[in-house]
């Protein structure tokens, strides 16, 4: 077991903490929970305006084209515009749009990468000298950008051309009016090679550059080390869940990091039954009770993590947790492992999801309605394979029917669910972060061993 974790800071979140440049917490009015944020703390993610520009043209330059072969098609085709901009927008340079621009992308045999902006004069301009595209032609203004698409798309004679037009919503920017619009431009036989921009999205977005790997490791350590410092203030019979996530809450903002998801459910602290995604209450946490803490945080405006750290909280005269809660951990535990275990390139989501349900049943849980895992990056539930679909023996569809590939990266749980006495549930779910390698997968951050302890 993990050590018991008082009221005050727990000694291992405050090394790591330091050791990261953030500030260490001492009494409640030094850690920010009742003042306002110490002007001495360094920033573990300090601003940085060029920061992900370069990462974005970088991810240009060496996954997209790839991505577009994987996808079997040979262009892509984004319209953006001011107000009601395309979801892909950022990640291609075209957050700035105000007329409407096009981005084309064209991919060649050798899977390189020739990539053009169609931009209304004056504004391409200003494109020009921030854009990651190879290059910017403008456009007169009053002339169609719908003419000047098709007449690319035509001296290219492309054969599959990707638009965002997707039951997915990060794929899905381009609007029924555009489209029609566009249509009218290519004509009967250009129109007829359009296809949906799901797969380029999917299976680009979805893998992550080496450096982009190392800031989500260090996020996922700062989320991991912030879930068991809130422990460290837990007393039991007057911290409520809720306590628990405004001090989370004070130290995102102190630290100046934002929320992973929805602000509302981020984090969600739960003492009691299953609830899911959900927020937190103000139910007090009582001894004998299992905290379940999900919390994620987003860092420099872009990645996300997603990790739960359960505790245990003591009743008097234990120093450890009684035998059959150390028994729905470690089957948790396992059910984890064998996720672990079954992550490599060339698998398919399902067959990681399967791998921990095989376990389920023998293990003596109760059925576990939630996949094993997901994507996670830019989003909390990113895009590309799905770690589920394997319940009750169905076949692998949709995302779960997707590979794994090198570089992607996953949050994913470790299941253990049972009965309470009055028949609600309660589910461990050890979450941890991955990213998939030539070899197989690999923890960002060391996974939760123990049950963390809370002394009452």
């Amino acid at each position: 077991m993990l050590p018991i974790r008082s009221k005050i800071c727990c000694p291992g979140a405050l090394v790591l903490l330091v050791a990261l440049g953030v500030g260490a917490c001492g009494t409640e009015e030094e850690s920010g929970v009742a003042g306002s944020a110490r002007s001495a703390v360094t920033l573990p993610f300090p601003h940085d305006p060029s920061l992900w520009p370069s990462v974005r043209a970088e991810r240009m330059r060496t996954l997209l084209g790839p991505a577009m072969q994987r996808a079997d098609v040979d262009a892509w085709v984004v319209l953006a515009r001011e107000n009601a901009n395309d979801p892909i927008a950022e990640h291609i340079g075209a957050e700035n749009a105000g007329g409407l621009a096009a981005f084309l992308f064209f991919v060649v045999e050798d899977g390189s990468l020739e990539s053009i902006a169609i931009s209304p004069e004056t504004e391409s301009t200003a494109l020009a000298e921030v854009t990651p595209l190879d290059s910017v032609r403008s456009l007169p203004r009053g002339s169609s950008v719908y003419e000047a698409v098709a007449v690319e798309l035509t001296s290219r004679d492309s054969r599959r051309i990707a638009v965002n037009s997707s039951s997915r919503n990060v794929a899905d920017g381009l609007s029924w009016t555009q489209r029609s619009a566009l249509e009218r431009a290519l004509g009967p036989r250009l129109s007829s090679r359009l296809v949906s921009s799901e797969d380029v999205v999917i299976e680009w977005l979805s893998v992550k550059l080496p450096r982009e790997v190392e800031i989500m490791r260090r996020a996922a350590v700062l989320t991991a080390e912030l879930e068991l410092e809130a422990y460290g203030w837990v007393v039991p019979g007057e911290t409520t869940d809720a306590d628990v996530a405004r001090y989370l809450k004070r130290r995102m903002a102190e630290l100046q990091v934002d929320d992973g998801w929805a602000p509302d459910q981020n984090p969600n602290v739960n003492s009691g039954p299953d609830r899911g995604h959900s927020h937190s209450t103000e139910r007090v946490i009582q001894p004998g009770d299992i905290i379940q803490t999900d919390f994620g945080i987003e860092v420099h405006g872009v990645w996300v993590t997603d990790i739960q750290r359960f505790a245990y909280v003591l009743r008097p005269g234990e120093t450890e947790a009684p035998p059959e809660m150390q028994e729905r951990w470690k089957r948790a535990r396992e059910g984890s492992r064998a996720a672990f275990a079954a992550m490599r390139p060339g698998v398919l989501g399902w067959d990681v999801d399967r791998a921990q349900r095989e376990l389920l049943a023998v293990n003596g849980s109760i059925p576990i309605i939630w996949s094993t895992g997901h994507p996670v990056g830019y989003w909390a539930h990113d895009l590309g394979p799905r770690l589920g679909g394997s319940a009750a023996g169905a076949p692998a569809t949709g995302d779960a029917a997707r590979l794994l590939r090198a570089g992607q990266t996953f949050a994913f749980d470790g299941f253990f669910g049972w009965r309470r006495d009055d028949g609600t549930t309660k589910t461990i779910s050890v979450e941890e972060m991955v990213v998939i390698t030539d070899d197989g997968a690999e923890w960002l951050i060391p996974p939760q061993e123990d049950l963390v302890l809370i002394g009452s």
